[in-house]
């Protein structure tokens, strides 16, 4: 008899194959599971966020913060001033503009003389004596200013007739500025020479300029360039259209000779001095 003796049992197993299936293979079985692909678009989330700042960027962001935040600013401040600008009337803009050119001129010709006496003062052979002249003309000048000199020059007269009594100072005032705002260099209103501390009251139905009562008609006598002085009084709604409003009658003639006589006493300031000295 075999070692193993062959029975029917045995046969059956013989034919029939195992049905254990077989141990994968060692590599295999050290593999996890492959997760799901993910997107482009996740992907480039992924790389974007949480974001990662660098003290370089942290810096560069608040700066262009700051820049932002002032020009911000300035445009605001820009469409502020434009829109005070787009809401004025025609003859306010036209007057605005022509007294800048006015003021522009002004003071280049101003500077044109400045930059004469500095060439006089350089050029000249007697530097002392040209010194001397140029302070006798500053002098001068300074006199007419505070109206310590008489002076004459080429101007206007405006005369205010106030038969209702309705002018009162502020108006007179108005139109005292108005002509300083034109160039007039020398101002003398009945009598009375306006001065930089100038000052209008009402007084009993009638007006006192610096403490002297004076009655209508009001008679202005400005040195200045008349083409300057007269266009500044008749724009629309100023001094002239003003005082007609309150039935006031104003006559404005240009001159070539007008002459301020009327002297103020030299004060001597009771607190102010030379740094000079």
């Amino acid at each position: 008899m075999s070692d193993e003796e062959e029975t029917p049992g045995n046969r059956l197993r013989k034919e029939l194959p195992d049905e254990r299936p077989a141990a994968p293979p060692a590599e295999e079985a050290a593999v996890p599971e492959a997760e799901p692909g993910l997107t482009g678009r996740q992907r480039l989330v992924q790389g974007l966020w949480p974001p990662r700042v660098t003290r370089a960027q942290l810096i560069v962001a608040v700066l262009l913060f700051g820049l932002g935040f002032g020009l911000a600013v300035q445009v605001a401040s820009n469409s502020d001033s434009d829109s005070a600008l787009r809401g004025a009337r025609q003859e306010d803009l036209v007057r605005i503009l022509d007294e800048l050119d006015d003021r522009t001129q002004r003071l280049e010709d101003e500077k044109q003389g400045l930059e004469k006496q500095r060439d006089e003062l350089e050029n000249s052979s007697d530097q002392a004596e040209e010194a001397r002249k140029q302070t006798v003309e500053k002098e001068r000048q300074l006199g007419i200013l505070a109206g310590t000199v008489a002076a004459q020059g080429p101007g206007i007269t405006m005369t205010i007739e106030d038969t209702k009594g309705t002018v009162e100072a502020d108006m007179l005032l108005d139109a005292i500025q108005e002509l300083r705002a034109a160039g007039a260099e020398a101002i003398q209103v009945n009598g009375v020479r306006v001065v930089a501390g100038t000052y209008l009251t009402d007084s009993d139905k009638s007006v006192s300029v610096d403490g002297n009562k004076i009655t209508a008609p009001y008679r202005f006598k400005v040195i200045g360039n008349p083409q300057d002085l007269e266009p500044a009084l008749n724009i629309p709604g100023g001094v002239v259209q003003t005082l007609e409003k309150e039935q006031a009658t104003v006559t404005v003639e240009r001159s070539d000779k007008i002459v301020v006589d009327a002297l103020r006493a030299a004060k001597r300031p009771d607190y102010a001095r030379s740094s000079s000295q």
